[in-house]
Formats: structure tokens, sequence, C-alpha cells
């Protein structure tokens, strides 16, 4: 067996070793300290006798190192071989994955019924997906990045051991998912168990309130990880998401992704104060009135929208049909929705007295009995409200749904209503058409 040793002594970044099979380009060590993808944590990147490796995977328990290209002559079995570990690429995931632990331990200190559903390293970001008996939200992620940087700041000691499995799962607050930290099964009843801090995970205790430091978290893990949580550096948190029902994805940055992200985040905000002529700090506030104001503004807008709409619907022609009293034209810039509350107005008597030929036309307060207005523009719609007195058979107008029943069934498209006010969209004619259509039922 050639287990990676790479948790145990994660430092180490060159070494000897000899060869024991090759298999193409997949070369078995007689030791390594290259990491095998597992758990979340990519494969290390390195070079074996100056060869390229392309992936580390572990195999019927012996590790592959897949090489780039076919191993050179002096790259045989039995022979002593140099090995060098990427050390940047090293170096990232081994923060990165002991950042996701100190999140998770964030985590534990601001989330009820927590469950770890496991977590991956990409190049630019970290992912930790949680489970929760509530949705994580906004004020949640600030609290999780806060809590981590401290623990940063705090210079925590991580360490790791290897326990009997029944002794693993027997350690309190311990974050044991066989499935996604397949890496802590060393193929044996033996577990590896990782702990920031001191003391045992399940006490919640708070390092800034003076109390006795608690082990920040434990878990069962087969990764790379620092020895101080100094060494991780920032962590900022990016996102989240719900990749399925009562799971969380909290991405995460650390290093220098993390240094730009912040970075363009207070050039951001830093930007917005000065448009809002306001301090950083005082951003909320800005905005609240700031909004206060776009909403004011947008019901004053509404306002005069809906004043102008009752105007036009009000200017409609007027035309006897079948014994009542219809206003009949055509309206721009509308949507059939925005037109269900003017239309309602005119109909009450709301509708003002406008120029032109008032032998067609209702004087002031001359309120009409129905009113079809037909949308002009590339997208002809039809609206048509009467007035409650008057609509059904009692009443003497038409049903409001039956009349845009009767403009679809002539003109195409659907819609429809209820007897005082119905709409139809899709109409293959134009406007002016549909109007003359309508004053010569």
């Amino acid at each position: 067996m050639t287990a990676s040793r790479a948790p145990g002594e994660p430092e180490v970044r060159e070494f000897e070793a000899t060869v024991e099979s090759i298999d193409g380009c997949e070369v078995v060590l007689s030791e390594t300290f290259f990491y095998a993808e597992s758990g979340g944590q990519p494969a290390d990147r390195g070079t074996i006798d100056g060869v390229l490796v392309d992936d580390v995977t572990e195999r019927d328990g012996r590790v592959v190192h897949a090489l780039a290209e076919e191993p050179p002559a002096s790259l045989s079995v039995g022979e002593t071989v140099s090995a060098i570990v990427d050390d940047a690429f090293r170096t990232y995931c081994t923060r990165a994955h002991t950042a996701s632990h100190v999140l998770y331990g964030a985590a534990r200190r601001t989330c009820e019924d927590l469950g770890y559903a496991g977590f991956d390293i990409s190049a630019e970001k970290v992912r930790v997906d949680l489970t929760t008996a509530t949705p994580i939200d906004d004020a949640d992620l600030v609290e999780l990045e806060r809590l981590a940087n401290r623990v940063v700041w705090d210079s925590l000691p991580v360490s790791w051991e290897t326990l009997p499995e029944s002794e693993a799962r027997a350690v309190d607050g311990i974050a044991f998912n066989a499935k996604t930290e397949e890496g802590a099964m060393s193929g044996s009843e033996a577990v590896r168990v990782v702990t920031i801090g001191g003391g045992d995970a399940g006490d919640k205790g708070d390092p800034e309130e003076g109390d006795a430091a608690p082990a920040w978290d434990v878990a069962a893990c087969g990764g790379t990880h620092v020895r101080n949580t100094s060494e991780i550096g920032p962590v900022s948190v990016l996102d989240r998401s719900n990749p399925g029902e009562g799971v969380t994805r909290v991405e995460f940055a650390v290093g220098p992704t993390a240094i730009d992200h912040d970075a363009a985040v207070h050039a951001a905000a830093l930007d917005a104060a000065t448009g809002l002529d306001a301090r950083v700090s005082d951003l909320p506030d800005a905005v609240d009135r700031l909004r206060a104001e776009v909403n004011r503004v947008e019901g004053e807008l509404r306002d005069a929208r809906t004043d102008l709409l009752v105007a036009r619907l009000g200017e409609f022609p007027r035309t006897e049909i079948g014994g009542s009293t219809w206003a009949v034209g055509t309206v721009d810039d509308a949507d059939p929705n925005d037109l269900r509350g003017p239309a309602e107005n005119v109909l009450a008597g709301d509708g003002e007295e406008s120029d032109g030929d008032a032998s067609d036309r209702g004087a002031a307060g001359d309120a009409p009995d129905a009113i079809a207005a037909v949308g002009a523009g590339d997208a002809p719609f039809v609206v048509v409200a009467v007035a409650d007195e008057a609509a059904g058979a009692g009443g003497g107008a038409p049903d409001a749904g039956e009349i845009v029943d009767a403009v679809t069934d002539e003109f195409g498209g659907g819609g429809g209503g209820g007897p005082t006010f119905a709409q139809g969209g899709g109409l293959d004619a134009d406007p002016a058409a549909v109007v003359a259509w309508l004053r010569d039922r």
C-alpha cells in the first residue's frame, strides 16, 4: 500500500522514492507526498524527475501518479526518482481546506440543526454545502465571514490524529460524513480527525467574550491542513445558493481572490457613497432615503399616468350600439392591465371634456355605458369595460367577456374576462380596423 503521506506531513514539497510500477503514463512510487484527489480537495500538481504530474488518484489502496507524457527511460521500475509537489497550489488547497472547517465552525455558532453535505475547492473559490433548519440569509453570511476571519486572527492551532472509528464517532460535536469525506477513512476501522482549537467542538463558548478556548471545529477529514489558522489569510464570503432541498451552498474565497474581491466591494461602496454624498458607514440610511424618494416619485408617476389614461379614454368618440353608449378608440403606450382603473373612473363619470366635435364625444360627467380600448402598436390588444349597472341582459350593454370573444373570433388571438371587464391580445389586424369593426357592430 502506498497511501499518501501528504495529509500527515503537508509541509513536505520535495522527496525521493523508488518506482514500484509503471503502466503507460501511470506511475506508482514506494511512498509519496502527492495528495490524491479526495473529498472535494483536488489532486496535487508537480513533477516526477522533471515530468509533469497530470493527475493523482488512489486506486485499490495505491496512489497512482498520471504523468502528462510517456516517462523517459531513466524513470523505470526500481529506480530512485526525485519528486516535487507544486508549492503554490498545495499551499492554496491546504489553506482553502482548513478555511472550510473554520467556516463550518462559524456555522455551528449561527445555525440550528446544522449538517455537513460536502465541499469543493476550485481555483477561484471554495464551496461548503450545509444543511440547516432554516435558510441562511444575508445577515448570516456576514456573520459567517466575520467569525471566520476572527478565527484566522486568533491564530488557533490545527491538529490531527488517527482514532479507531468507534472512538472518532464518539467525539463530541464531530462532523462525520463518510460519503463526502472518504479520505478520512483509511481503508480500515481507523479515522483521521482534524481539530481546530482545543476542547470539544460541541462547546459553543465564544472566545470574543473571554471564554475558555473551546475547539472551534472537529471533523473526520483526510485532507491537508495548515498548522495554525493564521496561515489561512483573509476569508471572503462570495455568495450562497440552494442546490437541493434543505441545503445551502456557501461560496467563499481565500488568498488573492479574497483580497481582490474585498477590494472590489470596497471600491463599489466608495463609489456608491460618493454618488449619494454620504460616508460608507451611512450607506444604509442613504439607500433607505433614496428608496423612499423613488417610491414617492413612482407613486406620483403612477397617479399621473392614471390621470392621463382617464383623460385619453374620456376623449374616445361615443357611438350608440344596441341602445348603449359606447366610447371606442385606440390608446398608445399602455398595457391592458393599466387600463382597468382608468376605465372604471370614466364609466363612473370622471372623464374630462376634450376639444373637438362634441357631436360624437360625451360632455364632462356624461359617462358612457361601456368602453372599448384597442392598443395601438405592433401587438394590438382590446380591453372592454362595462358599467356595473349597464352590464348583462337587464342593463342593455353586452357582457364584456362576450365582446372580447367576438373580437378574437374576428381578428384572432385570445382572451377572456367577466361581465364588467375583459381583455384579449394577439390580434392579427390593424388597430384602426378593430375600432371600426367595434363601432359598426
